[in-house]
């Protein structure tokens, strides 16, 4: 257990210990991701699949922030050479190790929770990961919406320079597809997610 930061309480998850909790971090995700820039129109039964590779995977971490025994952030992590091949590609056509990356998946927490240092909390977490996995790069991808997207709140900020305070840089040559359907879309689309990548010391 975590001390306490504000009134959450911080938890680290490995593997199977996730079990209990992906009803709660299927809620959040559904959730949080539902606005800009992902505007998911997510389904419980998706995301209860997808989040078995967490439980099944030896490499695999959850850090939940907790109000209470309400989860109000989680944040997962995984081994690449464990994540599917979609996001492996754009590393193996590149000519690069995949045996050496840390897939940082995703960080999702509730508004009124931001700004308070749990979100840098669940990088360090998961770096802490990778460094006891023996890897030498953490990586995450993050979907690249136009400009002038219908959608697109006015006073929406994105994250580059929060990153690029955590260590991470945008590395162009590696961009892969992933879909899901957007909330003002009758069907699944497939959008860009450009990598971005830290090296371990």
């Amino acid at each position: 257990m975590i001390p306490a930061m504000n009134k959450t309480r911080l938890m680290t998850l490995r593997g199977a210990e996730l079990e209990p909790w992906l009803a709660h971090v299927a809620a959040l995700r559904i959730r949080v991701f539902r606005d800009f820039p992902y505007l998911y129109d997510g389904s419980e039964a998706y995301e209860a699949q997808y989040l078995r590779t967490y439980v099944e995977t030896d490499s695999a971490i959850c850090v939940l922030a907790l109000d209470g025994d309400c989860v109000v952030g989680a944040s997962t992590g995984l081994a690449l050479n464990d994540e599917t091949a979609a996001f492996r590609k754009p590393f193996e056509q590149a000519g690069m190790d995949t045996a050496d990356i840390f897939y940082c998946a995703e960080s999702v927490l509730l508004p009124a929770y931001r700004g308070g240092g749990i979100y840098r909390h669940f990088f360090t977490e998961r770096e802490d990961q990778a460094r006891r996995l023996g890897k030498t790069l953490s990586v995450f991808c993050a979907v690249q919406r136009p400009q002038n997207h219908p959608l697109r709140p006015v006073d929406y900020q994105p994250l580059d320079e929060v990153w690029q305070r955590f260590g991470y840089r945008s590395a162009p040559g590696l961009i892969t597809q992933f879909g899901w359907k957007d909330i003002d879309q009758p069907e699944e689309s497939d959008k860009p997610m450009q990598f971005f990548c830290k090296r371990l010391g």
